[in-house]
This record gives C-alpha cells, structure tokens and sequence, in this order.
C-alpha cells in the first residue's frame, strides 16, 4: 500500500523509472553519486554503538544483538560506510527488538570522504559499485545462514539499497526494506520477489511522489506485500543524517525505524 502523512498530488507515472544518479553501470553506461547521496557527512567513531566490532566473511562488521535468535537483520550503509553512529543505533534498536543486527564494512576500509581530493567520488564509486555490494552482500547472507540463521531481513541505506534490491530478486532474504534509495529504479522493482518497505522522503527529489505510486503499483500486481511510504519535510538521508539536536528530525527519523522495525517483525517472526 502507498501510505503519505500528507495529501499528495500524483502526477502522469514516469514509466521506466527516475534515478537518483545520472545513469546506470549496466550496459556500458557510466554510474555516478548523485549530490545528494553525498550531503551532511556524519563524524564516524569506530567505538560507536552498544555492540562490537569482529568479522563474518571476511569483513570487518559491526555486530548487535544474540545470534541465539536465529533472526538476523543486514544492514548496508549509505555511502559513508558502517562507522557512522547513527546507522549503528539503528542496529542497536534492532537488536532490541530481538534481531541479530550486522553492519558489514562495504568499503574495506574506504568510507567515501569528500574532503579527499585525490579520491573524486566517481573514482571512489568505480571501486565500490553497487553490483559489488551485492555480491558482498550475497557472501554475509551465506554467512549468517552457516551459523544458523533461520530467516534473515535486509535493510538499506541509500547506496545500499541497490545491494539489498538485488537481494530480493534472487529471494536470498525473507523480507527487505529500502531507505532513501539510489540506483533502484522501476525494472529493479519489477523483480522483487520477497515483502518490501520502500521507504522515502517528499523532499528527495531523485524519488519524486509520482515514482514511489509507480513502485507501489508494481509490487501490488505482482503480488508482493508491500509498504511504500513517503515521509513529509524529509530530504534524502533523513533517516541517518539527520541533525540530533534538532527534535523534528530527530522524531522524523525515529518514526521510519519504527517502520522498519514493524516490517521485520510481521515478516520474520
């Protein structure tokens, strides 16, 4: 279902998609950050969150929560990687509502940092596509299920959404959510095979009201359970980058883990 916190005028769909990049790397064609994946860069701190640091295939990964519970819930960060502190309470309040919560380092190491020159942010993403997260992310589900994970949700985060998307399609989890996407387009939802909650904000102008209907559309003729909301006086990254000592972006941003939390709950417990 398309849900709105405020009446919303849907304009003529655009068939085949908007994108929140110029252009895809499928093709042949070139794929690049869009300004606003890259805005409001969070202060990473390695030593964040309530849980801890250790490896799971191979890469360094942020662990919160029991393995004991046989549900486990991915994470793949925005571009600015698995250090941010923000992204690692999220993981904390899903590991308090009785998941497993891992947040794998993507990066290896090289979060995209703005400040290096040396390091434009095409060249960074030449080394850290999407289509690579997902096979990354395709060898932590593996992972996950050889410790005996029973059922495994998959949350992303701006970059991380195409991984998690790419997920779906092969039905490697039981169910997913997205949070202000990029790269996702209308023929990557046309391949989704397991419940989706496409989280987005009226603001992000890459996800304009008129797609998300479009993607809503798509998964109910397919026959996916679906929960498409967009959120009022939200800009992409609203649910990471938002400014703690505000209380309006601080609540905004709560409400869509709350979204997120619900969603795994009806779908993996």
């Amino acid at each position: 279902m398309f849900s709105a916190a405020l009446p919303l005028l849907f304009l003529l769909l655009i068939h085949g998609g908007a994108h929140s990049v110029s252009s895809e790397s499928e093709g042949g064609r070139k794929t690049t950050l869009g300004p606003h994946c890259t805005t409001n860069p969070p202060t990473l701190d390695p030593a964040s969150g309530a849980g801890h640091v250790g490896k799971l295939a191979g890469f360094n990964t942020y662990f919160s929560g029991s393995l004991q519970s046989k549900l486990a819930v991915l994470l793949a960060s925005d571009v600015y990687g698995y250090e941010t502190p923000n992204l690692r309470k999220i993981a904390d309040k899903v590991a308090a509502a009785g998941f497993y919560a891992v947040v794998p380092d993507f990066f290896y190491g090289e979060p995209f940092n703005p400040n290096r020159t040396d390091r434009p942010k095409d060249a960074w993403l030449k080394d850290h596509s999407p289509e690579k997260g997902f096979k990354d992310a395709k060898q932590m589900v593996r992972a996950l299920k050889s410790k005996g994970v029973s059922k495994i949700g998959a949350a992303g985060f701006c970059w991380g959404a195409k991984a998690v998307i790419e997920l779906t399609k092969i039905a490697d989890v039981q169910a997913a959510v997205i949070l202000h996407p990029s790269f996702v387009t209308a023929d990557d939802i046309k391949g989704v095979k397991v419940p989706l909650a496409i989280l987005s904000g009226e603001l992000d102008r890459a996800y304009p009201p008129e797609l998300l209907k479009q993607f809503d559309e798509i998964l109910k003729s397919n026959k996916v359970d679906r929960f498409v909301k967009m959120f009022p006086k939200c800009s992409h990254g609203w649910t990471l980058r938002y400014n703690a000592s505000d209380p309006a972006a601080v609540s905004r941003a709560n409400k869509a883990h709350q979204d997120l939390l619900k969603w795994f709950t009806k779908h993996l417990k």
